[in-house]
């Protein structure tokens, strides 16, 4: 262990704030009191940080007044901090104490594991969680983060537009979402976002996620598909039925004409080429799908999209309120979005409450537990289908009258092959909120877009005449 800190770099560091208190700022923005080695490193470092947070001098006798009811602490060390040179290179310094810090903390996760393993006999599921859960916390705090100045992200920025240039006539930023006039408004799910797709039951909102999947193995995109709630058969009869325009009931009970037959064995071959991965275990937290995304992504460049039916089925890695476990779990997909810079779909159920509600139209209020994923999601699509309310409110008049003695005569089509469907932006980080018109084909369990609906003010040939016209600049014009 004595390779994995320096004492006297501790020593010099802390000199160099008591020499020059307009240092402590960029110090105290990577080090915390824990990554110091020495435990009177840690108390001093700490005193430190709150006489900064009170606008007190950080001095030796401001500090020597904090620690002077802790019977534990030896005056004597801040003495041997000022007898220390201060030192010229902070920043390397700086960096170097948090590294060992890092290297400890892995060094310790060792013998962690073998308590998890020998002596707490944890179950394998669960040891692994413990083991994916201390080593989030450990790379958590190795990340860096400081601020970019404006040139770094004017560069930045102007290489994204040349990037997105170079697209050509494609409107489309992000991933496909399966749907042009979603496409239009969004521009894509963009890398590192969290979409929530959110309705009540039997709204189609897995059948949605679904088109969106197929949509993104056509553009030869590798999904990875998180299913709590259907085994992956099933997942990939649907992605069959909406790709072969062959009725569910007919997939299922394997009654199919000639033709059925050869296009299913076309599309059949066509899907087992591309890179879909599904999930089905029923059981996950958020460590698990971290885990396992990460070494997805890791095998699999091509990854453009991750999937998750659905969120509340998920559950918390404590025993804790609920409403804390979600918010750790949305807090906890979105990093992980940013992470993988990719996007993450999480499919969420509504609040039973809207049901008494004459408009059934979808809020964010009606989000479940809904504080923390509102919060955290970069774009809410909520799923809406009012033959879904009229088709069960006509039924239910139907049985009354039956049940009344009386006879009832309903205008209403049953059983509607298609029904009409909107897409509901509720809320859109970077972007318009709006309504998308879709069409369900429910034996095909297929969203498809609408004859009308959203239009694009900004036509295609509008962007090429301005692109013509205008000197666009490049990341090179940006002073180095």
């Amino acid at each position: 262990m004595s390779s994995l800190h320096n004492i006297n770099i501790e020593k010099s560091l802390l000199s160099s704030i008591l020499f020059d208190s307009s240092i402590f700022d960029d110090i105290s923005s990577i080090l915390t009191p824990k990554m110091f080695y020495h435990q009177s490193h840690q108390k001093i470092y700490k005193t430190m940080l709150n006489l900064a947070s009170s606008d007190e001098p950080i001095d030796e006798e401001f500090i020597i007044k904090e620690l002077s009811a802790d019977k534990s602490f030896n005056k004597d060390s801040i003495m041997e901090i000022l007898s220390v040179s201060p030192l010229e290179n902070i920043s390397a310094y700086t960096i170097q104490i948090k590294e060992f810090y890092i290297k400890r903390e892995v060094l310790s996760l060792s013998g962690k594991i073998n308590k998890f393993t020998i002596e707490d006999n944890l179950e394998v599921d669960e040891l692994l969680n413990s083991i994916q859960a201390e080593l989030y916390d450990i790379s958590q705090n190795s990340q860096k983060s400081d601020f970019e100045d404006s040139k770094t992200i004017a560069r930045k920025t102007l290489e994204h537009i040349e990037k997105m240039k170079l697209r050509g006539d494609s409107q489309l930023v992000g991933v496909e979402t399966g749907f042009k006039r979603l496409n239009d408004i969004t521009l894509g799910f963009g890398d590192g976002d969290l979409i929530i797709v959110a309705a009540r039951p039997a709204m189609g909102k897995t059948s949605l996620v679904l088109n969106t999947t197929l949509k993104n193995l056509e553009a030869g995109n590798g999904v990875a598909f998180f299913s709590l709630e259907m085994p992956s058969e099933q997942i990939f009869l649907r992605l069959l039925s909406s790709k072969s325009d062959i009725s569910m009931g007919h997939l299922k009970s394997g009654d199919l004409s000639d033709e059925e037959w050869s296009r299913l064995s076309k599309n059949i071959n066509e899907l087992s080429q591309k890179k879909l991965f599904i999930d089905d275990g029923g059981v996950l937290n958020i460590n698990q799908v971290r885990s396992k995304l990460r070494k997805l992504k890791t095998a699999y460049p091509e990854l453009k999209l991750a999937v998750i039916d659905y969120l509340q089925l998920m559950s918390g890695t404590t025993t804790r309120d609920r409403h804390l476990e979600v918010s750790e779990i949305s807090r906890g997909l979105k990093m992980l979005a940013r992470e993988l810079n990719m996007p993450i779909i999480a499919l969420s159920q509504l609040n039973r409450s809207l049901e008494s509600r004459s408009d059934k139209t979808p809020m964010l209020s009606d989000l479940r537990e809904s504080g923390s994923i509102e919060q955290d999601a970069d774009l809410i699509l909520f799923v809406y289908r009012d033959d879904v309310y009229r088709e069960r409110e006509e039924k239910e008049k139907i049985m009354k009258a039956k049940s009344d003695g009386k006879k009832y005569e309903s205008s209403y089509e049953f059983n509607k092959p298609q029904e009409d469907a909107q897409v509901i932006i509720g809320k859109h980080r970077n972007g318009e909120l709006g309504t998308v018109e879709l069409v369900f084909h429910k034996q095909y369990t297929k969203f498809v877009d609408k004859s009308y609906g959203y239009e694009v003010t900004r036509s295609t040939q509008n962007i090429q005449q301005t692109q013509a016209q205008v000197d666009i600049p490049t990341a090179e014009h940006v002073p180095i």
